[in-house]
């Protein structure tokens, strides 16, 4: 239900954004409307920023992007192959495909691209924060989600254009192959998805701990994977703008670092370390005939339904998933491949015709530049993978003692900033006591009480009145037609005169 009503608040908000535009150009066909937007609006037209923010709204609850974002989290209930397809290729990518689509918009509307470049930002460090602290394996994965569309966001948003849509082609490949992953761990795990009940499975599932490792470093931006070249190609966009653009650069290498360390902490604490006593029961086969028993039924069920097996233990699940896990691990190496910087512009002549009007055309950073980004990019997820590594691997009780010292910002992390509880006090409350105002008062006092019991009460005074003079005898009806005629001539002799 959340989802769908943020999203009908997205869909407003592209509905009215199409009226506005269709009042001023005539037409709502891209061509057209990109042809008579130039003519219809001036730079930064008030009308035309008032059209790009309300297709932002769209986008942004299409793709997640603060504040519309708290539904993809609670999505994570479905089975987790239909994760992989959300977070990969479907809906969730929608809203960067929308700003990318809608740019020469947005290039005549600066200051709409600024808000959006500032609320990518502001989403990708947001996520990254909360994939720190939370214990749900999936939504840690979720909200990795958020942060990476967060960088597409940013690309798009500062003209990278080709850079984000080609980091939205190597997300889908590594997303979804965490998200197999993360169900073969699962599936195994007895429906188990929190971390803290889970280590040490590397050698009870060497497949899956070898594609998790692959789908991690991608995600974490390691030197020559996916996500290493596509990332960084965003970042370095964004610095060479200049100006204000270089914080939000900065803001997005810390990001960077931030999602290699809460990567490789999943990573870590599923796969290395001691198993847990309920990890260890399922290694053992201590648990593997104890499945969760469906109460209407009686039989028993598997509580990841994506993954059904008749046993539960820390085992590969079945070569299906490992042959779907295979090509994306592959892919999450060399998917990089189709735009090396001075290397490789497979990618960037593909785009060519849809963006070539685009005035940002010449200012494409330097190829030292690129490289340079690059370079920052590859020490930032080094330093951040080391991080986790010493955390979670060399020193395992860190964690609990960061974790009691800095407890205030821990609960601000884990609880997601509080933006349920304050979109509970500024949305639903509210919503909800005008509801029951509607109900109790206007409907019922009013409506009902009022209109209804007025109308009611007037109808039983006519029929009251009618029935009285209904009395059956000659002499009262012959009085009141006696009366009735005497009212027309008085009314005639006044007219007259």
């Amino acid at each position: 239900i959340k989802a769908f009503v943020i999203n009908v608040i997205g869909d407003v908000g592209l509905v009215v954004a199409a009226f506005l535009l269709f009042d001023q150009t005539g037409s709502l066909d891209y061509a057209l409307v990109f042809e008579g937007a130039g003519e219809a609006f001036s730079r930064n037209d008030g009308t035309l920023v008032a059209a790009c923010l309300l297709i932002l709204v769209g986008a942004f609850a299409k793709s997640a992007q603060l504040p519309l974002h708290t539904w993809l989290p609670d999505a994570m209930e479905g089975p987790t192959p239909v994760s992989a397809l959300i977070h990969a290729a479907t809906m969730v990518t929608a809203g960067v495909y929308l700003i990318a689509r809608t740019h020469p918009l947005f290039e005549l509307a600066p200051t709409a691209a600024d808000v959006s470049a500032i609320i990518g930002t502001a989403t990708l460090l947001f996520a990254a924060t909360v994939a720190l602290t939370v214990t749900d394996l999936k939504r840690v994965i979720a909200y990795s989600t958020i942060s990476q569309i967060g960088y597409m966001v940013l690309g798009v948003s500062v003209a990278a254009y080709g850079a984000g849509l080609f980091h939205l082609m190597t997300h889908a490949f590594f997303k979804a192959l965490l998200f197999m992953c993360a169900g073969s761990v699962i599936g195994a795990m007895a429906g188990t998805q929190d971390l803290d009940k889970m280590g040490g499975f590397r050698k009870a599932m060497p497949f899956t701990h070898l594609a998790f490792l692959i789908g991690a470093l991608a995600l974490a931006g390691f030197p020559l994977m996916s996500g290493f070249f596509s990332k960084d190609e965003i970042l370095a966009f964004t610095l060479n703008r200049g100006g204000g653009y270089v914080l939000l650069g900065v803001v997005g290498y810390l990001a960077a670092g931030l999602t290699a360390f809460y990567a490789f902490r999943a990573y870590f604490r599923v796969f290395w370390g001691e198993p847990v006593p309920e990890a260890g029961e399922l290694a053992s086969g201590g648990l593997a005939h104890h499945d969760p028993v469906n109460p209407a039924t009686g039989e028993p069920e598997d509580t990841d339904v994506g993954f059904p097996g008749p046993e539960h233990h820390v085992a590969e699940r079945s070569a299906p998933m490992q042959a779907a896990m295979g090509p994306l691990a592959l892919l999450a190496v060399i998917g990089g491949v189709v735009a090396i910087p001075g290397v490789t512009d497979t990618l960037e002549h593909f785009l060519e015709p849809t963006f070539e009007d685009s005035r940002f055309l010449e200012t494409h950073p330097s190829e030292g530049a690129e490289y340079l980004g690059l370079l920052v990019g590859a020490l930032v997820g080094i330093a951040g993978i080391a991080a986790a590594y010493l955390v979670y691997v060399k020193n395992p009780g860190t964690a609990t003692r960061v974790r009691a010292r800095f407890g205030g910002v821990h609960r601000f992390f884990v609880n997601k900033w509080y933006f349920d509880e304050l979109f509970d006090r500024v949305v639903v409350r509210p919503m909800a006591a005008a509801g029951r105002f509607g109900r109790g008062v206007i409907e019922t006092e009013f409506v009902q009480g009022t209109i209804v019991g007025g109308a009611t009460g007037a109808v039983r005074a006519g029929t009251s009145l009618a029935r009285s003079v209904q009395t059956g005898y000659l002499r009262a009806y012959a009085a009141l037609l006696l009366a009735g005629l005497a009212g027309l001539l008085l009314y005639f002799l006044i007219a007259s005169t």
